[in-house]
């Protein structure tokens, strides 16, 4: 279900009353710290997969501007672009962030928080991320721009898949959380993977034993698990 619009058309609709939003794997100030020393002056962002997190305003109170911020629902984009009316520097777009329409390098700054995880319905492989939107993203960013992703997947299953070269860019990986660790990756475009990361990268070309009972966002999982993960 989560990798249907209707469903999340449908979610929006019952919650347009709770004016907080909702937060995937936490708030921003759980892990701003590691946002923030990559943040730089007059920074331009694109948040994937806004949904009615206060990720986008966040940003732009760190000083990102301007701030553009998708979703595929359209209940959900109409319902941020009224909540924040008159925020300069903001804006609220429909679009697949699996079909970016953007020009080539026009952001410093593109970051998703579970939008991946949520996405991974339609893969084959409950591990792996689409190429062609990862591809996507690193059309988007500027020449030494950053990609920041959320996730509960771990290094060894979602490290390997932004570690290729085609990308051009070099991969870390942070954890935050307390009773659950999520883990926070940065890619820095107009670097080099380091050769740890490029023998991650070429592990995900070779045959491997599908993993089993870990947590990934799949049509069977109820709306418990969702609000396990949402604060």
């Amino acid at each position: 279900m989560y990798k249907e619009q209707v469903y999340w058309d449908s979610r929006y609709q019952e919650e347009q009353e709770d004016t907080g939003g909702h937060e995937w794997f936490g708030s921003y100030s759980d892990f701003s710290c590691l946002v923030r020393k990559e943040l730089r002056p007059g920074s331009s962002g694109l948040v994937l997969g806004c949904g009615t997190s206060s990720l986008s305003v966040d940003l732009h109170a760190e000083g990102v501007s301007p701030v553009v911020s998708i979703d595929y629902s359209p209940v959900c984009i109409a319902e941020m672009a009224q909540r924040h009316a008159g925020r300069a520097g903001m804006s609220w777009l429909v679009m697949d962030a699996r079909e970016l329409q953007f020009p080539d390098g026009s952001f410093d700054l593109v970051i998703e928080k579970g939008t991946l995880d949520a996405m991974m319905v339609d893969e084959k492989d409950p591990w792996s991320v689409s190429p062609q939107t990862i591809t996507l993203v690193s059309r988007v960013l500027s020449p030494d721009g950053i990609f920041i992703s959320v996730t509960f997947s771990q290094p060894h299953f979602r490290g390997r898949h932004y570690a290729q070269p085609q990308y051009g860019w070099s991969v870390s990986c942070n954890t935050y959380g307390v009773d659950f660790h999520y883990f926070l990756y940065t890619m820095r475009k107009g670097e080099e993977l380091s050769p740890r990361d490029r023998e991650s990268g070429r592990s995900l070309h070779e045959p491997h034993v599908q993993p089993e009972l870990l947590p990934t966002l799949s049509d069977s999982d109820n709306e418990d698990f969702l609000t396990n993960i949402c604060v």
